[in-house]
């Protein structure tokens, strides 16, 4: 027991290293992604103000 690994060190550093990883695929997916993400709220804030334009008063 004189040597016992410190294991929550180690632990801290695991989780801040899926942390970084999850993030930099999420930053990734945006930026391939991203204009055509923006085309479809686009879209769909169209179809809601033509919707409201209708029906409005």
């Amino acid at each position: 027991m004189l040597f016992a690994p410190k294991e929550k060190g180690q632990g801290l550093v695991e989780y801040a290293l899926i942390l970084v990883l999850v993030s930099v695929v999420v930053i990734a997916i945006l930026l391939a992604l991203g204009t055509e993400i923006g085309n479809v709220f686009s879209a769909i804030q169209d179809q809601m103000q033509g919707a409201q334009g209708v029906g409005g008063s």
